[in-house]
């Protein structure tokens, strides 16, 4: 029992390491001095080369199913846009708006998943989903177009979009692929299709941004990422999803000690409303 329990608090300590290295897109994302398209080119190139090599070093096949290259292809188209519309919400506002007005994404889930894949819609998902609106409204009560932080909250709420549809496509293929190979497919995607952003910006800025770019792409997106994916062989999804909610509040933190970014009360009491709302749609599919 002894044993039983110690292995089980190390995976709960690894979940939350990976929580933390992921949350640092925030910071990074507010940190890295670079055009966005530039940096997420950056990120996907660096990042794929670094899994990429872990997965043959590690044997995994890189080969696809017929049926799946459209959908794992899309899915990297979805999670360039979900970043690159990400990182403009993040130099628009702050990372606490940023990450708030992003994690309405397990909400838009649970509206997209039975339209597009004809689940049983459910009733609650209306009480939740008027939670996340009123999380929005504290998060910029003004709603002035000509306000940064509103249009912030707009950008943000479309890579919540982004994402979701992201992973409602791949909730197939991570059942028939490995989770590795599945994201280092989509890094390849992301950039070569922004790959002409090498030969249209002026690379010279990379040589003082490297450090921020380098993190970026090694500490949040490879290792943070793949810790997260390995979770995924000691807790269900929906515990994981439960435990990732962590992810804003981690990153909050960080923001307030690396860019003494703290937020405004209201930012606070709308994002309690969105990750409560969060919460309490993860803990009823656990318990369900």
């Amino acid at each position: 029992m002894l044993k039983a329990n110690k292995t089980s608090l190390t995976h709960l300590l690894q979940i939350n390491l990976a929580m933390v290295f992921v949350s640092t897109s925030g910071a990074l994302g507010r940190f890295i001095d670079l055009p966005v398209p530039l940096t997420i080119a950056g990120r996907s190139l660096l990042a794929g080369l670094v899994l990429f090599a872990y997965c043959r070093y590690r044997g995994f096949s890189f080969l696809l199913k017929k049926e799946s290259i459209f959908p794992v292809v899309t899915s990297g188209l979805f999670l360039g846009l979900h970043w690159i519309t990400y990182f403009y919400a993040l130099k628009l506002s702050n990372v606490a708006i940023g990450m708030l007005s992003l994690f309405t994404y397990p909400i838009l889930t649970s509206f997209l998943e039975p339209l597009l894949l004809k689940t049983k819609f459910e009733n609650i998902h209306l009480l939740l989903g008027g939670l996340v609106l009123a999380g929005i409204y504290f998060l910029v009560p003004s709603f002035n177009l000509d306000d940064s932080n509103t249009i912030a909250v707009g950008i943000g709420l479309m890579s919540a979009l982004f994402y979701a549809l992201r992973n409602i496509l791949l909730k197939k293929q991570v059942k028939q692929h490995n989770g590795s190979t599945l994201m280092c497919v989509q890094l390849g995607v992301i950039t070569l299709v922004l790959s002409p952003v090498f030969f249209y910006y002026d690379l010279t800025p990379l040589k003082a941004q490297w450090h921020g770019l380098f993190t970026l792409a090694i500490l949040t997106t490879a290792i943070g990422h793949t810790l997260f994916l390995n979770s995924f062989k000691h807790f269900t999804i929906t515990t994981a999803s439960i435990l990732s909610s962590i992810q804003p509040v981690f990153g909050i933190i960080i923001a307030a000690i690396f860019l003494n970014e703290i937020p405004e009360p209201m930012t606070l009491v709308g994002g309690m409303l969105i990750l409560g709302s969060v919460v309490i749609e993860s803990a009823r599919s656990y318990t369900n």
